[in-house]
C-alpha cells in the first residue's frame, strides 16, 4: 500500500505514502550515524600517514581513539535500523470501505456510504483533513495532488450549495478534526466520511478526501480517497426491492352436483 503514487483516468493517487518524518527520532540518529562514519573515514587515513606526516598539521589532529568510536558507530547504526524497523510495526493502514446503503438520507431511494479505517497495529492521530471538489460540469484542471485544489470542510460545503446541492437532502459529511484518534481495533468498522445521493452522484464528477495522519514515531502518513470510485459501476448498484408476489387467496369451493333420479320408489 506504500507504492510510488499514481494517477489513473484523472483520478488521487489511491495509496499510503509517508510525507514527512519526525525530526528528532529519525534525523537526528541519522545525522550522529553519518558524522560518526566521518570521523570513522578521518581516523582510517591519519592511521595511514606516516609518522612524518602525523606531526604535520592537519594530520595532528586526532578525533576519536578507534575503541570507542567503534563503539559508537555500532550503538549509532543500531539505533537507525531499531528506528526503521519500529517505524514499519507502528505504521498505519489507512483504507476506506463504501456501498450502497438505505436509510442515511431522505428518499426512497439507496445512498452511496464511505467510510475510512486504521488496518494496523497501532493507533495513529489525525493531522488534517480537507477535500476537492469536480463538479460533472467542471472542466479537468490540475491533479488533485495540488495544494491549491484543497479545500476545508466548510469551502467545500459552500461549493455544493452554491451547485444546488442540499446538505442533509442530496449528501451528508462527516468532519473528522485534529487531533481525532484512528483506533485500530482489528476489525473492519469505519469511520464515516459522507453518504451521498443518486444526485450527488450524477452532478458531480469526483469528490477527493485527503486524509494526514501521525503514528506513534510521529512520522506523517497520507492516503487521497476517491469518494465516488466505484459508486458509478454496474457491479455495486443498489439492488432494487421487488414487490411481494401475494399469495391466490382461495375461494369458497365449488358446488357439487349430483345426479338426481326422478323415478318414483317402488
Amino acid at each position: 500500500m506504500a507504492g510510488a503514487p499514481s494517477v489513473r483516468g484523472g483520478s488521487a493517487p489511491d495509496a499510503q505514502r509517508r510525507i514527512r518524518r519526525n525530526r528528532w527520532l529519525f534525523t537526528a540518529p541519522l545525522v550522529l550515524l553519518c558524522l560518526l562514519g566521518v570521523v570513522l573515514v578521518w581516523e582510517i587515513v591519519r592511521g595511514n600517514v606516516s609518522e612524518a606526516s602525523r606531526g604535520q598539521w592537519p594530520w595532528r589532529l586526532q578525533l576519536m581513539s578507534p575503541e570507542p568510536l567503534a563503539s559508537l558507530l555500532a550503538v549509532a547504526a543500531g539505533a537507525v535500523l531499531a528506528r526503521a524497523q519500529y517505524a514499519r510495526t507502528v505504521r498505519p493502514a489507512l483504507g476506506w470501505r463504501a456501498e450502497f446503503v438505505s436509510g442515511q438520507l431522505p428518499g426512497p431511494g439507496k445512498d452511496w456510504s464511505v467510510g475510512v479505517l486504521n488496518g494496523g497495529q497501532h493507533n495513529v492521530v489525525v493531522e488534517h483533513v480537507d477535500y476537492r471538489l469536480t463538479l460533472a460540469g467542471d472542466q479537468a484542471g490540475g491533479q488533485p495532488g495540488q495544494d491549491e485544489a484543497w479545500t476545508s470542510l466548510a469551502g467545500v460545503g459552500e461549493s455544493l450549495a452554491a451547485a444546488g446541492l442540499r446538505a442533509t437532502v442530496d449528501f451528508r459529511l462527516v468532519g473528522m478534526g485534529a487531533g481525532y484518534p484512528l483506533v485500530a481495533t482489528g476489525t473492519y468498522d469505519t469511520v464515516g466520511v459522507g453518504v451521498f445521493s443518486k444526485r450527488f452522484i450524477d452532478e458531480v464528477r469526483a469528490f477527493h478526501m485527503r486524509i494526514q495522519v501521525v503514528d506513534s514515531v510521529g512520522d506523517t502518513h497520507e492516503r487521497i480517497v476517491q469518494c465516488l470510485e466505484g459508486a458509478r459501476e454496474a457491479v455495486v448498484a443498489p439492488v432494487e426491492e421487488e414487490h411481494p408476489v401475494t399469495a391466490a387467496i382461495p375461494g369458497p369451493p365449488a358446488a357439487r352436483t349430483e345426479p338426481q333420479n326422478d323415478r318414483p320408489p317402488v
